[in-house]
């Protein structure tokens, strides 16, 4: 049995302690909305994920089997919660498009900085960008293991249990991901 502080925050949240439960969001509000964010490019998305997974966690407390890890029940509801949204999109991409945020700001620009000089850091931003376009551009059931295994550095075997996948089909699609994203890079690094 997995004996830890999210599990024994469950237990009290799921007795009533609305403070076990409070913890709880505190806890992983912070890496619900990076996943979603990621998933999504779009933070009122990324905002309106991690509201409704904790709506889900809320009124589902009482499914939770405590003998898995609590980490991969919430990021199952967070990552299901952003693929249906994902596939709910109507198709908008353009060649064209203006890859601007409207905000002015992706996740990269939250990193804090390490004293670079402005050659370096307009270099960098731009790869960055580069990369974050060549994820955008994954097909869905690619970009979401990619994001959950090299962004949110989860093991292939939490992968697994979130997308509620054998490990193989894990494996084979980061794999190919990652063969996207290389072919896709080639051209534009």
């Amino acid at each position: 049995m997995v004996d830890n502080l999210d599990v024994r925050l469950a237990k009290l949240a799921r007795k009533g302690d609305q403070r076990a439960f409070a913890e709880i969001v505190e806890l992983y509000k912070d890496k619900i909305f990076h996943l979603a964010y990621r998933m999504l490019s779009n933070r009122h998305e990324a905002e309106d994920v991690v509201q409704e997974t904790f709506l889900r966690v809320y009124k589902n407390l009482d499914r939770y089997d405590e003998n898995q890890k609590f980490s991969t029940w919430i990021y199952r509801i967070g990552t299901n919660l952003s693929i249906d949204r994902l596939r709910k999109r109507k198709p908008s991409f353009s060649l064209d498009a203006d890859l601007t945020e409207s905000e002015g700001m992706d996740g990269y620009s939250l990193i804090p900085s390490d004293n670079r000089t402005p050659e370096s850091e307009m270099l960098l931003s731009e790869t960055q960008r580069i990369i974050h376009q060549a994820i955008d551009g994954l097909p869905a059931k690619y970009k979401t293991i990619m994001i959950l295994r090299y962004i949110q550095d989860l093991s292939l075997q939490e992968i697994s249990e979130i997308l509620d996948l054998p490990v193989t089909t894990i494996k084979t699609r980061v794999h190919r991901g990652r063969e996207f994203l290389r072919k896709k890079l080639e051209y534009k690094l």
